[in-house]
C-alpha cells in the first residue's frame, strides 16, 4: 500500500490482481489466478468490479439475444453493447495498472481500443 496526496487529501492505493474472465479483483495474489496488476483505491477497485457486473449483464442479454432473436434488435447492436462494457473493464484496468501491466497490455494489443490515458 502507498499513499499518495491529492490536494489535502491523502489517497490510499492497494494492489489488487484483476481476472477479468473470472470477474474477480482480489488483494490476494494467490487466490485465484489473474490477468492483471493494478494498484488503486477501494473506491476504484469496486468500479471495476462493478463494470464487470455489468460485462455479465450484457453478456446474458447477448445470449438470450442469441437464443431468442428479437427481429428488432440486431445482432450487432446486442455485441456493441456488450463489447462497449468490456471496453470500459480493461480501460480502468489501464489506468489503474501497474507498470508492468500496461506494458502488457501494449505488447498484446488490448490496449489498441483504449482511449489515450499517460496518469
Amino acid at each position: 500500500m502507498h499513499s499518495r496526496t491529492k490536494g489535502e487529501v491523502v489517497v490510499n492505493k492497494h494492489k489488487y490482481f484483476v481476472s477479468v474472465h473470472g470477474r474477480s479483483v482480489l488483494t490476494d495474489r494467490g487466490a485465484t489466478t489473474y490477468e492483471w496488476e493494478i494498484e488503486a483505491t477501494e473506491d476504484e477497485a469496486q468500479e471495476i468490479r462493478n463494470l464487470m457486473g455489468l460485462v455479465k449483464e450484457k453478456e446474458e442479454n447477448a445470449f438470450l439475444g442469441f437464443v431468442f432473436p428479437w427481429p428488432d434488435e440486431p445482432e450487432r447492436v446486442v455485441n456493441v453493447t456488450y463489447q462497449n462494457a468490456l471496453d470500459d473493464v480493461y480501460q480502468r484496468i489501464y489506468e489503474y495498472g501497474s507498470i508492468d501491466t500496461r506494458k502488457q497490455m501494449k505488447e498484446s494489443g488490448v490496449n489498441a481500443f483504449l482511449h489515450s490515458y499517460d496518469g
